[in-house]
């Protein structure tokens, strides 16, 4: 990866003005669609299959009426005067309603069949009425105009107020919050650098990739149902993980500016390494988030979706358009120091200038680490306890899904709200639907008033608003009144009490179908669905977390410490959320304006991105510490070296992403402040207690065991490079290039394992240019078939190198594999080689299984054969020829002299454990004697 990284940094430079103009015409044109298509969010939260939603689905078929987004208008007189004297006023205001476009009804409150709801006093009266389908199913303006008329309708002795369902907005809420977190992370960026010029990069990566992927999102909507809340999540997300990714790449540049190394090949190397490491880290955020279908919930799946994709393009923008700026750039990247030094000296930073910069500084880093070293059990201990005791307030974090009573104080929608639980009551706020299925009663209004009694007999039952059948009586709807609000503990008791009593009431009134449904018990099914998720879903993240660490640090303990400090890490973020919203601690500094339950979805989603934002921290500062070790074997060295290298650039990664974090908790949404205080305390916990404290002192207790790893296990996971370790190779591979020319195979003490069979074939060294042929005698089918399917890049190495021109394995094995042509035993050699050529022909590598087949071709088949061999080995084509024999052959011989140069073949004879010697056409024509 290190390699195809190392290129595609280089080709970003070169390319820089293309890339930037193509990343903003893709800005313009999905932003073109978003406006274009007009989509719209879902204020709605929906889980198919549950009791609740069950009922919604009933009530959209037997009862629209009743299906419909719900609306009330709350009449107050100002005078203490009977709300009677005001019936002309409020039927007018009513029938007026009623006429707006997509209102399917508003009944008269003071109609008998239909009567609004009054307040003990007869002061006060709530007036409901019903709009066509749910939010963005009827015109946005026919709220306006429903305001305008409400509003209207208040007088000197009158107020009215709506209220109700058609006040959830899903718009998106900005404040300056947001503005003031990404200033703040400039600054933070300009400290890092010690220069402003590279301060706003980051930043504009991140804004680009959010721009593209939250205008991608809003085109989307136009055609499936999308939460309001997912834009903000992911924009919050993207841009922290966004400037993150960006910071690691060009922090790498900068050092490798700062030692005199050349901007191009410095952005390819930044990429090979740094970006390596993003790749890794942007994975590990994407699986966590996609991770969440897991919890089999429809609206959360496609939030993780969506916020993955933003992180996956925030992957993308760093590795594409960040090094296009980075190449515009250029020099003026270059501290000026350094650049005022080189000048001085014909462009080339003198060896005693950057001899200082590779040692490494004995500053607050080294001293820190040092100290939480010096006695790490007692350092374990202190983090454990303190963490601990900052999650105890984590058992009283409650959950729910957002209301009007959730808004902020000072709308309309949340003064209603307010008004009627003061004056009417909690429960108000919240009814519940009761629906039973009576078409097979003969008594249907007879039923539904058993029904009504008895539902009004349980306890927590305040009032009954109303008990009908539906038009063809064949459906009863009960509105339940509970005595507390939508929230509280009371009213789950009474759903779970009316659901518990339900079978019961079918059997005693020969009704079915009994449901407890509206918004109040959707939010209380969804709610109880999300809990049930998270132990399922933390299980597959801890997982995830120990075969990924495994895979990275090649350890058991490592990816163990990992797992339970993500859990610690987690602890401290629900246990401070449970602190202002619970409690109502630092709420006005948070602008925190509701305190009780938070959004349901709250704890799985911070899981989820926390999980990857804490692996991001643990691999840039434990993979620094592994590569100490394996290259001193010193464990005590190799944390205070590996912390003081890498710990600059997790405390500024941290620190942004706080600061974007914090910036989006002051929008006093709801929906968003938990989550953002989740996130921003996680981050804050994880990056400066747990991986910078916590892990050093567990790295110090274990010492050399830290890196023990079971050699089956060793053997079994895969090895993956995280750190760009590749990049060695290919720099190496270019240097040999340069001075040995150009080479079509290159192999360095290369030990290849037998297809099928055990052993190996090697080690072999030797090369051979473009433009030969070569037959490869072997009268063992193994090892000849072993050294063929290497030259085709269908095998590699266990070690040493192979390198197919300029791409090496195993990194590029893919691109090897598919510049290489196999013709294999007994296929038509003329026809394959007549489609082969053009352009790209001179970096291939064709096999031809069989010496017999091609010569049976050139002898039989078509007389033009070898010129068209002539011609591919003229245009740098390399051909690897399998011959059966330990020695030339007549076929060989006669192929030999039909070539037009018949210096280009060389011949190979192959026997486990036999080198490949170096060989060219100019220096050994008859390859090697058998």
């Amino acid at each position: 990866m290190s390699s195809s990284l190392y290129r595609l940094g280089l080709s970003m430079a070169s390319l820089r003005w293309k890339i930037v103009a193509v990343w903003t015409v893709l800005l313009v044109v999905i932003g073109g669609l978003a406006v274009g298509l007009g989509g719209s969010f879902s204020t709605e939260f929906q889980i198919p299959g549950t009791e609740a939603q069950r009922g919604i689905d009933q009530l959209a078929t037997r009862f629209p009426e009743m299906a419909g987004t719900a609306g009330q208008v709350v009449l107050v007189t100002e005078d203490g005067s009977d709300i009677d004297e005001h019936q002309g006023q409020i039927v007018a205001l009513m029938e007026d309603i009623s006429e707006v476009e997509g209102v399917g009804a508003a009944p008269d409150p003071f109609d008998d069949l239909s009567p609004g709801t009054r307040d003990a006093t007869e002061t006060a009266l709530i007036a409901q009425f019903q709009m066509d389908g749910q939010i963005g199913e009827y015109p946005a303006e026919s709220v306006d105009e429903i305001e305008a008329l409400v509003e209207a309708a208040s007088t000197d002795g009158l107020e009215a107020h709506l209220g109700g369902q058609v006040l959830q907005s899903a718009e998106i809420p900005f404040s300056a919050g947001e503005v003031l977190g990404m200033l703040i992370a400039l600054i933070i960026l300009a400290v890092i650098f010690r220069s402003f010029v590279p301060a706003p990069v980051p930043i504009i990566t991140a804004v680009v990739g959010v721009g593209v992927s939250m205008l991608a999102v809003m085109a989307l909507s136009a055609g499936m149902e999308i939460p309001s809340v997912t834009t903000s999540l992911g924009a919050m997300l993207g841009l922290a993980v966004g400037i993150d990714y960006a910071l690691f790449i060009l922090s790498r540049h900068r050092d490798q500016l700062s030692r005199g190394d050349d901007v191009r090949e410095s952005i390819g190397a930044a990429l090979a390494t740094s970006g390596s490491a993003v790749i890794f880290a942007g994975l590990t955020v994407i699986v966590a988030l996609v991770g969440l279908f897991i919890t089999g919930i429809p609206f959360l799946t496609i939030m993780g979706v969506a916020a993955a994709g933003t992180v996956a393009l925030s992957v993308v923008v760093a590795l594409t358009m960040l090094p296009a700026i980075l190449g515009i750039l250029g020099e003026r990247l270059r501290p000026r120091a350094v650049r005022r030094t080189m000048a001085e000296n014909g462009g080339v930073l003198p060896p005693s200038a950057d001899g200082d910069q590779a040692a490494p500084r004995r500053g607050l880093g080294l001293a820190w680490v040092r100290l939480v070293t010096r006695v790490p059990l007692l350092t374990i201990l202190v983090v454990v306890i303190g963490i601990g005791a900052l999650a105890i307030p984590a058992k009283d974090l409650a959950l729910a899904l957002p209301d009007l009573g959730t808004e902020k104080p000072g709308t309309a929608a949340r003064d209603t709200y307010d008004l009627v639980d003061e004056t009417f009551g909690p429960g108000y706020n919240g009814p519940l639907l009761v629906t039973a299925d009576i078409i097979n009663t003969t008594d249907p209004l007879g039923v539904v008033d058993e029904l009504e009694a008895d539902i009004a007999a349980l306890d927590g039952v305040q009032e009954i608003q109303i008990a009908t059948p539906n038009r063809g009586a064949d459906l009863a709807v009960i509105s339940v009144i509970p005595e507390g609000g939508p929230t509280e503990q009371s009213t789950k008791d009474l759903v779970a009490e009316l659901r518990g009593s339900a079978a019961a009431w079918e059997d005693e009134l020969g009704i079915s179908d009994i449901t407890v449904t509206g918004a109040t018990a959707v939010g209380i099914d969804v709610t109880d669905k999300l809990s049930e998720a998270l132990i399922p879903f933390g299980t597959f993240v801890v997982g995830f977390c120990l075969v990924l660490l495994a895979l990275v640090f090649r350890s058991v303990w490592v990816p163990i410490k990992a797992a339970l400090g993500y859990l610690l890490s987690v602890g401290a973020a629900f246990g401070v959320t449970a602190m202002v919203f619970e409690y109502g601690w630092f709420n006005g500094a948070l602008n925190v304006s509701v305190n009780g339950p938070v959004v349901a979805f709250m704890p799985i989603f911070v899981m989820g991105v926390l999980f990857g934002l804490a692996m991001d921290y643990e691999m840039f500062l434990v993979t620094r510490m592994r590569e100490e070790f394996v290259h001193t074997g010193d464990a005590k060295g190799a944390i205070e070296r590996g912390f003081v290298g890498s710990a600059p650039v997790v405390v500024a990664a941290a620190l942004i992403m706080v600061a974007v974090f914090g910036g989006f908790i002051s929008s006093g949404w709801f929906m968003l402040q938990p989550i953002a205080i989740g996130l921003a305390v996680g981050v804050l916990v994880d990056a400066f207690v747990v991986r910078m404290t916590l892990v050093p002192a567990v790295l110090a207790l274990l010492g050399a065991r830290a890196w023990w790893l079971p050699r089956w296990l060793d053997r079994l996971l895969p090895r993956v490079d995280v750190e760009g370790e590749g990049l060695a190779g290919v720099l190496e591979h270019r240097r040999w290039t340069e001075e040995h020319g150009v080479h079509a195979l290159r192999l360095e003490e290369a030990v290849v394992p037998l297809l099928g069979d055990r052993g190996t074939l090697g080690p072999l060294t030797g090369s051979v240019v473009p433009g030969t042929l070569l037959v490869v005698r072997a009268p063992d089918d193994v090892d000849r078939a072993t050294f063929l399917a290497l030259a085709a890049g269908r095998v590699a190495p266990v070690s040493g190198i192979l390198a197919a021109h300029d791409r090496l394995a195993p990194d590029d094995l893919g691109t090897i594999q598919s510049r290489a042509q196999w013709v294999g035993a007994g296929d038509d050699v003329a026809e394959r080689l007549r489609t082969l050529g053009g352009r790209g022909v001179s970096r291939s590598v064709i096999v031809i299984e069989q010496l017999v087949d091609l010569i049976h071709a050139a002898d039989v088949r078509d007389d033009t054969l070898v010129e068209r061999i002539d011609a591919l080995l003229a245009a740098g084509a390399t051909i690897v020829v399998g011959s059966r024999s330990a020695a030339s052959t007549d076929a060989e011989l006669r192929l030999r002299a039909t070539l037009r140069e018949p210096d280009r073949l060389l011949a190979l004879a192959v026997r486990r454990s036999q080198p490949l010697p170096d060989s060219s056409p100019a220096t050994q024509p008859e390859g090697v004697p058998a």
